[in-house]
This record gives C-alpha cells, structure tokens and sequence, in this order.
C-alpha cells in the first residue's frame, strides 16, 4: 500500500478516538448489552417451553448445548479477529486493508456454516448414542442438533455481519438485528412446540426450527444495515479471492479465542458425562444453570463487545490513556453486573426453577444448592471475562487461550470427577469456584504482563 494511501483521510476522526471513554463505551456497548440480554431471555424461553414437554426434551437441548457453543465459539471467535484486524487498520487509516478484512471474514463465515451443515447431517444421532441410551432423549436431541447445524447460516453470518457494524462503532443496528431475530424466536417457539394457530406440533424440532427462523432474518437485517449504513467499509464482493495473510491475521487472535470458547465444549460435554454418572436430572440442571447465567453473563459480552474496537483503536493510534480508562471502566461495570447475579442466584434459585423449568422435587433438590454454589464465581469471573477480552483486543489471544484452557480442562473437569468419585454430586458444584480463583490468579499475571509489555510504551 503507498505512503499517501496510507495517510488519506476521506473520513472525519473516528469517535472510538476522541469521544471521552466513559460515554464512548456506554454508548458503544448498552446496545449490545441489551440485545444480548433479550438473546440471553429468548434462550431461557426455549427451554421454558421444552422443559413443559418433558424432563427428556429438557435433557436432550442441554446435551446438545456443547455443539450451539462449539458454533458460537467459531463465529464469535472469528468475529474478534475480524474485529481486531478492522479496528486496528481503521485507526491506522489503512482502509484498504480494512476491506480486505471484511470480506475475507464474509468469506470465512461462509465456509464454517458449509463445513457444520456436513457434520450436523452427518453425525447428529452418534453425539447423542456415545452420552445416553435414553432413547427419548436421543430422539429429541437429534431432531434438535440436526436443524442447528445444517441450517447454521444464520448464526454464522449474523456474527459476521455483526462484527462489522460493531468495528466501525455502529452498534445500535446490532441491538435491532439481534432483538428483531430474538423477538421472532420467542413468538415463533410456542406456535412449533405445541402447534398453535394451525400449526403441526413439533415439539423439540419446533424450538430449533424457531431458533434459526430468527438468526436468519437477523441475518438478512444485517446484510441490509451493512450495506445501506456502514460507509466506511466496501463489502462488494465482485472479483473476491481469499487473501491469504488477511485470513491469517484474522486467524492469529481468532484461533485461540476460538480454542479458548470451543473448550467450554469439551468442558460441557465432560461435565454432562459426569453428571449422568448419577442422573439425567443433573444433567439438567447443569443445563439450566447455563441457560440462567446467560442472563447475567450476556451484558458482560455485550460489554466486551463494545470495549474491544474502543482498546484495538486506540492501541493502533498509540493512545494509551484511552486504553487504560477504558479497561477499568469495563472492570467496574462488569463486576458491578456480576454482584447483581450473585444476589439473585443466591436469594432466588427455587423460585427460578420451579416457575421457569418447572423443575420437580427431585430437580429443586439437586438445583438450588448447585445455583447457590455455582454462583460464588461469579465476582471473580466478572474481571475475567473483561481480562481475556483486552488480551484479544491487543493481539495477545494465547493469553485468553492459557487461562480458559487453565480453568476448564485443567481444574473444573479433573476436580469435578476427584469430587464426584469421593464425595458424591452435591460437591461437584464446587469444582467452577475454584475454577475461577485459578483464573482470576492467571488473568491478573497475565495482564500485568500485557501492560508492561504493549501498553506502557505506548504515548500518553
């Protein structure tokens, strides 16, 4: 790219640059964070309504969450190299090469939906076989997975699309594709379950088909907003060929994150194995434990989400002050969201059970004391959460990759089996506190380090 390339500037100063940190990050992030939390309640509806099927049906959608986190993990993963990569050029005003990463992340989009269609059609019925041998619960879970992965096109490009909008700090639309997408699932998924209006009552299948109703016109709202709002970048794909060294780029701080959200999986998945060692109702809960902390943990990636190209921005302009006063902000509101979580996880756990899933007794007797143990991590993770994302932000993904491996495979998986074996279910729970001491320890040296190393010499 030449010098004067390089150095024009068609475009008045970005706001991620000069708009004061406090204000620039509410408005970046509130709208993410609301739309999250409307994401984080139409998850909760879909297993309101499936667990008013059966404790199967219920069964079945949480067994089949290691393979939604595993899509999640992939396209949010790439989104943050996307977004990494877009930011950082837009603050170093190389706009050609801010391009080339949009439409080389459209073009990974596309390949990671092609490549789970084939798997999901493939292999939806082992994963259930190789967990249980309830044969309702391999029904319903198959049903579920297969429609998730073969039409997973929207989830994939609805990140993606996304992703863009969020670099160039245009969050608002996000708020409106995600709540649009949100809103049609929650409609959509007692009208398929049940079979309203004239509808054919499909069941566990009517919650997936609902679901990816809606990522697809989330998908189609975001094609449209990208196209008709977001000016500083040119998606016209015309003549497009994969750019090696974009995609590598985009990769380099988008494989660990990926790594890091794709070992929740394998954590899950473990997990599941363990928790079936006793019943399927543990299971459960371990399933609605994650569909109730989505709810005080998606304001917290909303957050990210915003903080992220506000960091990687100002990291490309060399504006160090910026860098700082955004992290402690986020930090502040991040473990100001968690204390909230912790009140209610602690105070209300038989009340979210009983009139959310209604949960049985013997679901209310394993439940509450696992909410009210799980939920003690919840303060630590609020500062870990902000941590992993600032080294994402500033190119340093492995560190995210070392803490979340650190904590999932290395502490809660191992010490969730020690337990289970030795003391029985009721301890098992306590494995995910301990987790988060570990993490919080390894994100507070590692971020120290980060400091030292790339922010510091920055100018003020």
């Amino acid at each position: 790219m030449s010098e004067s390339r390089r150095n024009e500037n068609p475009l008045p100063e970005n706001k991620m640059g000069v708009m004061p940190v406090s204000r620039l990050l509410i408005t970046m992030s509130l709208p993410m964070m609301l739309s999250m939390l409307v994401q984080a309640l139409y998850n909760i509806v879909d297993s309101m309504f499936v667990a008013q099927l059966s404790e199967d049906a219920l069964t079945a959608v949480s067994l089949a969450f290691p393979v939604q986190n595993l899509m999640i993990a992939i396209s949010a993963g790439t989104g943050v190299g996307i977004n990494a990569l877009l930011s950082r050029n837009l603050g170093e005003k190389n706009f050609d090469e801010a391009n080339a990463a949009a439409r080389n992340g459209i073009f990974l989009g596309i390949v990671s939906c092609i490549i789970f269609a084939v798997i999901g059609g493939i292999g939806s019925r082992f994963f259930f076989v190789v967990q249980t041998d309830n044969p309702a619960i391999v029904e319903y879970g198959t049903q579920y997975m297969f429609i998730i992965t073969v039409f997973s096109a929207g989830i994939f490009l609805q990140v993606t699309f996304e992703r863009l909008m969020q670099s160039t700090g245009k969050t608002i639309y996000n708020m409106i594709t995600q709540g649009t997408g949100a809103i049609i699932n929650i409609v959509l998924d007692p009208i398929m379950i049940f079979g309203l209006f004239g509808f054919p009552r499909l069941e566990v299948a009517g919650a997936a088909i609902a679901t990816v109703t809606g990522q697809m016109v989330a998908v189609l709202l975001s094609f449209f907003f990208n196209l008709t709002r977001n000016k500083e970048l040119n998606l016209n794909m015309r003549g497009f060929r994969p750019h090696g060294r974009t995609i590598l780029t985009i990769y380099q701080v988008g494989i660990p994150s990926i790594i890091m959200q794709a070992i929740g999986s394998v954590m899950t998945f473990g997990m599941n194995k363990i928790l079936l060692m006793f019943s399927s109702t543990a299971a459960a809960v371990f399933g609605v434990y994650f569909k109730l902390q989505s709810f005080i943990f998606m304001p917290i990636f909303g957050l990210n989400n915003g903080m992220i190209p506000i960091i990687a921005y100002n990291y490309g302009a060399r504006n160090r002050e910026r860098i700082i006063k955004t992290v402690k902000f986020s930090i502040l509101i991040a473990i100001s969201i968690m204390c909230i979580g912790l009140l209610i996880f602690q105070t209300m756990p038989e009340f979210l059970l009983r009139n959310l899933f209604d949960a049985s007794d013997h679901m209310l007797e394993i439940g509450v004391p696992a909410l009210r143990i799980i939920s003690l991590s919840f303060v630590f993770a609020g500062y870990c959460i902000i941590a992993g994302s600032v080294f994402q932000a500033l190119g340093n993904g492995i560190y995210s990759l070392i803490v979340s491996a650190a904590r999932q495979l290395v502490v809660i998986l191992p010490v969730s089996y020690l337990f289970a074996s030795v003391f029985g279910l009721h301890m098992v729970w306590w494995a995910i506190p301990i987790a988060e001491i570990v993490s919080l320890t390894l994100s507070t040296i590692l971020l120290k380090r980060i400091y030292r190393l790339k922010v510091a010499p920055l100018k003020k």
